[in-house]
């Protein structure tokens, strides 16, 4: 049970850094993180501090998954070129129906974008 406990709050820990490190590459102020998140945005700016980690039964650990996978989906097409991925999210896309930025605001937003830019990269 201990080990158990250990390993979720070792999960939360890299996720909590991994999210982090996603917010400040797409310069997320903490009301957009927060509202990916689920989170408000005092909570988000005491996650960047590292004094609130996400917890592994709660739902903004998995929409932080979610944000991580669509990072790294679209830093693969990007050529991890931070700027190109800020202006993909924040340029309107017709195919989606609005800026990434925004919709990823919502859990339905954030997993079509995902899956979008999944299934875009997967054409390549």
């Amino acid at each position: 049970m201990a080990t158990q406990l250990a390993k979720q709050a070792d999960q939360g820990r890299t996720l909590s850094e991994a999210v982090v490190r996603v917010a400040a590459c797409w310069r997320l102020t903490n009301e957009q993180l927060g509202a990916i998140l689920g989170l408000s945005p005092a909570t988000a700016s005491r996650l960047r501090s590292g004094s609130v980690r996400l917890d592994r039964s709660g739902k903004e650990f998995e929409l932080g998954q979610y944000l991580v996978r669509l990072f790294r989906s679209l830093d693969a097409l990007m050529g991890s070129d931070d700027a190109a991925s800020i202006s993909w999210l924040k340029t309107a896309n017709l195919d989606l129906g609005g800026r990434p930025i925004d919709l990823v605001r919502s859990i339905r937003g954030l997993s079509d974008v995902a899956d979008y830019v999944d299934d875009y990269r997967a054409q390549v």
